[in-house]
């Protein structure tokens, strides 16, 4: 099956914009999901929204609500909600770039393709992508699409680019609290030595190929031996293209030229804060030069295509990343 662009827009490092296009890395085709059907009829069970002494109501009535306590809400109406959501902008913009083992395992959320959308896109985009191959490097930005921002890496994979969403400071449960209860005592010498000696013996390049989901496989067994069977009722969802346009590239080593002009050493750099739809459409720079989102992490290798899935980290709500 196809694969089809979650979003189209720039990549964009200083002065040098690249028309490219998002594509998710993880595959969903081969995810089995069900229905709920009702045995007696056949047909799908749906669901109505419902108020207790009421019954079934209309879309236009609900709010949503806020349990500040017990059975106590605050409402919001759906148009203030709507109000705050940020546009979707159609630049991605390299703001900052730390070492490529510096961002934690924990840290990593969901990986996405990131492709050229033409020949002459593809000049510049295999400029950017041997910048950081070269210089052992992850780009960070902040991608707005549906209303809401995600920090994101980018990163050399094979020929291409990977981009992958890291959490936020907020979504990171503390780990101190889940080990405090965990002694602080070495371990005893000798049964050290042996385990590191297992872990030696066992240790292999990794390849996610030679794991099998085996739930999974039985499952589609099951699926499988249904379906040739005849005998079990089928639907069929539909699905939406939200495709944009976007623009051509800049002329590469001018923009290149110009940006280093303008940009001091050290790190320092600046990105505009995301305008909501009833702000001004000007917004004020940041330092994104930040402290990092971790400070320690296993060390990964960029230069070649990752066969296992990725892990995305993050920063603080709107706190910058370094």
């Amino acid at each position: 099956m196809a694969s089809r662009a979650l979003w189209k827009g720039q990549l964009r490092l200083s002065l040098v914009s690249i028309p490219v296009e998002i594509h998710s890395a993880r595959r969903s085709d081969r995810k089995i999901t069900f229905r709920q059907i009702h045995k007696p009829s056949g047909k799908r069970v749906r669901y109505e929204k419902t108020v207790s002494g009421i019954g079934p109501v209309k879309s236009e009535d609900i709010m949503k609500g806020y349990e500040v306590s017990k059975d106590e809400y605050v409402l919001l109406d759906p148009d203030e909600i709507e109000a705050i959501k940020l546009e979707t902008k159609k630049t991605l913009e390299l703001v900052q770039f730390v070492d490529g083992a510096s961002i934690a395992p924990i840290w990593f959320d969901r990986p996405y393709y990131v492709i050229p959308t033409d020949d002459l896109a593809e000049d510049a985009y295999r400029v950017v992508r041997d910048a950081l191959r070269n210089s052992g490097k992850m780009g960070l930005g902040q991608l707005t699409m549906r209303g809401r921002e995600s920090l994101c890496a980018i990163r050399p994979c094979g020929d291409g680019l990977l981009m992958e969403t890291l959490h936020y400071v907020e979504d990171i449960r503390e780990a101190e609290p889940m080990f405090s209860g965990i002694e602080d005592d070495p371990a005893d010498a000798e049964l050290l030595q042996v385990a590191t000696e297992l872990i030696d013996r066992k240790t292999a390049p990794f390849d996610a190929g030679a794991f099998e989901d085996h739930y999974a496989a039985a499952l589609r067994d099951l699926v499988d031996r249904k379906v040739k069977s005849r005998k079990s009722p089928r639907t069929k969802a539909e699905g939406t293209d939200d495709r944009v346009d976007v623009t051509n590239v800049v002329d590469l080593m001018d923009a290149l030229r110009e940006s280093l002009k303008g940009t001091k050493a050290g790190g320092k750099a600046t990105a505009a804060k995301p305008s909501t739809r009833k702000s001004s459409a000007a917004a004020s720079s940041k330092d994104t030069s930040g402290k990092t989102p971790q400070k320690a992490a296993a060390k990964t290798d960029t230069k070649t295509p990752e066969k296992a899935a990725s892990k995305p980290a993050s920063n603080g709500r709107r706190k910058k990343a370094s």
